[in-house]
């Protein structure tokens, strides 16, 4: 399929209106559309929220008659099949629009190709693949977890320009700057879960939560579409204090443990935390379906070198995120990861850095395994 020029800026305006729900549209998809007829932009659309209208959906609506006969350019397949908002391939059908151009093809199983094949024979003219890279990159949490039932994850962590996360006596607020603490708050707002240990509990008494105001965050109109991430605390025989700061603050909190006193758990979900078992042990694979299975699309880990760097070892960190600040600790400060059995330089874990920028006084790097 040859596109033209006209067709690569409507699919970047409609991937420019997707990114508008980083933030609101979890655990759906972020997806935007435009509507063009005779080359004039009739309508526009982006979804907002889980239960709201999809983007066809609010473009069609900003067209109204204009539809028929326009070309709807949209950043995901329209969707084939009824959810919490009816399938979008009939909205489009009913308005009269002649051809679909999508970046990608839904990977949910429902959809998965069904949706463009049904317009195809409803006599719509169709085509995919116009823009794909950048419109996958809008949504790795929902097209990974759909692929493969496991949601994305990013990792977290702060280090001097020595590598370094902490001082030997576990103090390390703050390494970074204001404008890199900040940053890593946008990470939380478009993150579904944030995932730490117990150890970092007891060290930090973390709040774990976004701090952010809704004005804050593009595309968060009002207050009704702020949303806290779900807290996640790894916590094998649930050793958390009654009296963490965590506990004690809105938005919603999971403790994961596999041998917790009885009487704790009870008083804990009283106070309306989740709190699951896991009885065969913290498992970190299963940890993540588990989170998967509560339609977790993205997950930022943000703990200690134990944790992170178990779950490099298995194989489930997708994104590194480092922020590096402009200062030394020494060598007698903690490192990055805990890494046992890296002894020969065969055994190092390689990495494709992709990305390194300034953010205020210190740099971010993001990083993924190599070869990806």
């Amino acid at each position: 399929m040859t596109f033209t020029r006209d067709d690569y800026t409507h699919m970047a305006r409609a991937i420019r209106l997707a990114r508008l729900g980083l933030y609101t549209t979890d655990p759906n998809p972020r997806v935007g559309c435009v509507l063009v007829r005779d080359g004039e932009v009739v309508g526009e659309g982006w979804h907002r929220k889980a239960g709201e209208p999809h983007a066809e959906r609010l473009a069609i609506a900003a067209a109204g008659e204009k539809a028929r006969g326009a070309t709807a350019y949209v950043t995901l397949e329209p969707c084939c099949h009824h959810g919490k908002t009816p399938p979008c391939t009939a909205g489009l059908l009913e308005a009269g629009v002649s051809r679909v151009v999508a970046a990608m093809e839904d990977p949910n199983p429902l959809v998965a190709g069904k949706g463009l094949a049904l317009l195809a024979e409803a006599g719509v003219e169709t085509a995919s693949g116009l823009l794909r890279e950048e419109a996958e990159k809008l949504n790795p949490g929902f097209i990974k977890r759909m692929k493969t039932g496991l949601p994305w994850v990013r990792c977290k962590l702060a280090m001097s320009l020595d590598g370094r996360t902490a001082m030997a006596s576990g103090e390390s607020l703050w390494i970074t700057g204001d404008d890199a603490r900040r940053d890593v708050q946008r990470l939380r707002a478009r993150s579904s879960a944030v995932v730490t240990g117990i150890g970092t509990v007891l060290a930090d008494d973390p709040s774990m939560n976004l701090r952010l105001k809704p004005e804050d965050l593009p595309g968060v109109e009002t207050p009704d579409y702020f949303r806290q991430p779900w807290r996640v605390v790894l916590d094998s025989s649930l050793r958390i204090p009654e009296q963490a700061r965590l506990l004690s603050l809105e938005g919603p909190l999971c403790v994961i443990h596999s041998h917790g006193a009885e009487d704790k758990v009870r008083r804990l979900q009283e106070r309306g935390i989740h709190v699951q078992q896991m009885p065969d042990g913290l498992d970190l694979p299963l940890v993540m379906e588990f989170l998967a299975g509560r339609e977790i699309n993205e997950v930022l880990i943000e703990a200690g070198p134990t944790l992170a760097g178990a779950a490099l070892r298995a194989g489930l960190i997708d994104e590194l995120i480092i922020y590096m600040a402009p200062h030394l600790m020494g060598h007698q400060a903690r490192g990055l990861f805990h890494l046992p059995g890296l002894e020969k330089m065969a055994d190092r874990i390689e990495l494709t850095i992709r990305d390194i920028r300034q953010v205020g006084k210190d740099f971010r790097i993001t990083a993924v395994s190599a070869g990806e």
